[in-house]
């Protein structure tokens, strides 16, 4: 290689100091011969923490907290000297996140995939005390060599520590494309045991059910929110491990009679296959139709059942797959429109009753932009309007319907009358904290 001074150790910042009567200032002629590469990944910013890969790994996870963990590990100082060898009987088992092997080797570990072969080098500020190993003395850098033989899936589903998902054993593909991710059939054999010291298994669908298998629909309430939570996120064949607080297991569904209230529980669950949801493509227009309208019915029905995130999603679902239905003539356009605007109207029903009042306004918008004499996005904004005190707002909506449609009278009459009352109660609140407001500062006055 020729190099120009301005490149070599003439550079202004060049980290190597030369000796005085080196030829920095020269053109320099130099003759390398590269020995051997190997990939390498910088994991500190400031090259603390570096890892040369030996043999890639299996798939695409790494560790993170709460993970489990198992991996050779050894260790060497820079010049070579052997400080830890864990290479015997059982690997090293430790949980990503809690401090058990220096923070150098736990940020390069997090990198890896399973069996996968690896060097970190870990500088000195990076070496924190742990289980593991001690802190070596005047030790400035150290080499770890690392199998990671196998990776636990601990996952802290709510981030708080109360609902916990461990893999007790893998599934067939990867995770989480292989997960029935989306609302799906799923079929199941799960335990469920109260979390006290007894374990008191309650349920077990191999013994409580004639040996057969659960299969339920999810996004649809059938099963506690934790469970579904859970299972979601598993692959077929994969056995876990579910522990959840009472809130998002029976104090908020159908109670067991063996299972108190306010129990913590357990769950063994084995997710034995799922059917994925049918995929439109290749179906006709009033096929399609069809489908949608299963899918609407059942969030209606999840609707009057108070649970209204399950219905909007199941509303929203649709909606985003009519981004890619393309009506062919007049009639199926209009046949499109309605059912798109009858959606976007119970999106914005469920968003109404869960008080988030200027979404369900937006929802209502969709509808209204294109039709402002769409009757019933007058009444569901008017309603919106009216839950955050802007009268004004909801009595023009509710008088527009009336305006345009004679039959809807009855019900925007309902509504003015709720409405002044509404109107009536928020003006008695204001008076009274006016009054209070002008007693007050004339008692600090008299006092004075």
């Amino acid at each position: 290689f020729k190099m120009k001074p301005q490149m070599h150790y003439g550079e202004d910042d060049c980290p190597v100091a030369a000796p005085s009567t080196f030829p920095k200032d020269e053109e320099l002629h130099f003759e390398i011969e590269m020995i051997d590469f190997a990939k390498a990944k910088i994991i500190a910013d400031d090259f603390g923490v570096v890892k040369k890969v030996i043999n890639e790994g299996q798939g695409w996870e790494t560790p993170r907290a709460p993970y489990e963990v198992k991996a050779w590990i050894s260790a060497k100082t820079g010049d070579g000297k052997l400080i830890l060898s864990h290479r015997e009987g059982e690997p090293y088992f430790f949980t990503f996140g809690k401090s058990e092997v220096p923070k150098g080797l736990e940020m390069g570990i997090g990198t890896m995939t399973r069996e996968e072969k690896a060097v970190i080098y870990v500088t000195s500020q990076y070496l924190t005390p742990s289980p593991l190993m001690p802190v070596v003395e005047g030790c400035e850098e150290v080499h770890f060599e690392v199998e990671l033989v196998h990776l636990i899936q601990v996952r802290d589903m709510l981030g708080d520590g109360r609902l916990i998902k461990r893999r007790i054993r893998d599934g067939k593909g990867e995770f989480p494309m292989d997960c029935p991710l989306h609302d799906s059939l799923l079929c199941v054999h799960y335990k469920g045991m109260l979390l006290n010291e007894e374990k008191k298994v309650f349920y077990d669908t191999r013994v409580d059910n004639d040996g057969q298998p659960l299969e339920f629909s999810s996004g649809e309430g059938l099963v506690p929110e934790g469970f579904e939570m859970c299972v979601r996120l598993m692959l077929p064949g994969e056995i876990a491990l579910v522990t959840c607080p009472p809130d998002y297991a029976y104090d908020k569904f159908l109670r067991p009679a063996n299972v108190p209230e306010g129990a913590h529980i357990q769950w063994e669950i084995e997710l034995l296959g799922f059917e994925k949801p049918k995929d439109w493509t290749g179906l006709s227009f009033d096929g399609i139709m069809d489908e949608a309208e299963k899918i609407r019915v059942t969030g209606n029905r999840l609707f009057k059942e108070g649970k209204f995130e399950l219905a909007k999603a199941k509303y929203e679902k649709v909606l985003r797959d009519f981004n890619h239905v393309n009506p062919q003539d007049d009639e199926e356009g209009k046949v499109f429109v309605g059912k798109r605007n009858l959606l976007h109207l119970n999106v914005a029903a469920c968003l109404l009753k869960l008080g988030e009042c200027r979404k369900s306004i937006e929802a209502c918008n969709k509808v209204l932009d294109a039709n402002p004499a769409h009757v019933k996005g007058l009444y569901r904004r008017g309603m919106a309007y009216m839950a955050l005190g802007e009268f004004e707002e909801a009595q023009r909506d509710f008088e527009m319907m009336m305006k345009v449609d004679k039959s809807s009278e009855p019900d925007a009459t309902a509504a003015l009358s709720k409405l002044k009352k509404q109107r009536q109660v928020k003006l008695k609140v204001r008076l009274e904290n006016s009054l209070k407001g002008c007693l007050t500062r004339s008692l600090g006055k008299f006092l004075k």
